[in-house]
């Protein structure tokens, strides 16, 4: 059975896969669709590797720790871009970004105590 963490790391993941596919859908329809390029580049990334991070973490995969380090990462890039455009779907979407990197944070803090 999993941990109530492990459950709320998933569930976080795939909040921020949606947050990040939604904010990369209305950029495209923002009138300079050029300057979110960078933007939706990143919510794609984001996107993927937090769906790739909680595939991981369900199968309780011996790599899951690898991959989310670079999830938290992407996470955190994606959250500083998203942050420099004042639309409301960038905005949620930068915060969505940041509690899961912190989620994930706490996840392999908790794993690591455990060993």
């Amino acid at each position: 059975m999993k941990s109530e963490i492990t459950d709320n790391l998933e569930h976080q993941l795939v909040k921020c896969m949606t947050a990040c596919e939604t904010c990369a859908t209305l950029c495209l329809e923002e009138d300079n669709v050029k300057m979110m390029a960078d933007c939706i580049r990143i919510d794609r990334d984001c996107a993927d590797i937090c769906i790739l991070t909680a595939q991981f973490v369900a199968r309780n995969s011996a790599h899951a720790v690898h991959v989310m380090k670079e999830c938290i990462e992407i996470c955190r890039k994606c959250e500083q871009e998203c942050r420099k455009h004042d639309t409301d779907h960038c905005q949620h979407c930068a915060d969505i970004c940041e509690e899961t990197a912190k989620a994930c944070e706490e996840w392999i803090s908790n794993k690591q105590s455990k060993l």
